[in-house]
């Protein structure tokens, strides 16, 4: 089946996420009466994973993992009130740290000049998301962007990629998927019948993954030859 389009996944693909969460982090933690360490910013984003995950799964609400993560992080109670408005303190610093990636225009480019569509399937929020896209001058030049709030589903499950298909309207097998998390935006893609690239900006592996780019520059070469069909499911 002919490839149509790409399907990209938004945090640590286009804008780089890990990178902004640590510097917000780092300003707003002197706010509270927190040093700003390398200790604190990594069990900051283990605590954001495990709640996430949480959230992802349906159990609790998007709200709610946020003050979960806060109060595992800062070993206090508080009112969901009192636990939002510091969040909000967080959120502030967060937000203004959004960047794209610098590979990220000229893969956009090297996909239109392949005559292959773009859109975006992320699992977070849709009104996160869509700011962050604006925020870094994305919006609008991505395709449409399905989110959890969307499609009711999250990636990895094969449904999330299923659905994101169906409502842009084009088959699975014509997709590729593209996407730094190797379970999520991979192996889930193809679980669905996607064709699925890996970007591993950071070298974590796996190893065994032959469809693995460093860089959204290299997606071209990728493109010439076929997304990735030998490695679609």
């Amino acid at each position: 089946m002919k490839l149509r389009g790409v399907l990209l996944d938004l945090d640590g693909t286009l804008v780089d996420h890990e990178s902004a969460a640590a510097a917000g982090l780092r300003a707003w933690l002197p706010s509270l009466g927190l040093a700003p360490t390398d200790e604190a910013v990594a069990r900051w984003s283990t605590l954001q994973e495990a709640h996430l995950a949480a959230w992802r799964a349906g159990r609790i609400s998007f709200a709610e993992q946020r003050r979960r993560r806060l109060r595992d992080f800062l070993g206090t109670g508080g009112s969901d009130a009192e636990l939002d408005e510091v969040f909000a303190g967080y959120l502030t610093h967060y937000e203004r740290e959004w960047r794209a990636y610098d590979d990220v225009a000229g893969a956009l480019a090297t996909i239109a000049a392949a005559g292959l569509g773009t859109a975006v399937l992320t699992n977070g929020t849709r009104d996160q998301q869509r700011c962050k896209l604006a925020a870094t001058g994305l919006g609008g030049r991505v395709g449409p962007i399905y989110t959890i709030d969307d499609l009711g589903v999250a990636k990895p499950h094969p449904d999330a990629f299923r659905r994101a298909c169906a409502r842009w309207g084009l088959a699975p097998g014509a997709v590729l998927s593209v996407g730094d998390d190797h379970a999520l935006d991979v192996l889930g893609a193809r679980a669905a019948g996607l064709r699925a690239a890996h970007l591993d900006r950071l070298g974590r592996g796996p190893a065994g993954e032959a469809h693995r780019i460093a860089s959204l520059a290299e997606l071209g070469g990728l493109l010439s030859s076929g997304g990735g069909r030998d490695r679609a499911v």
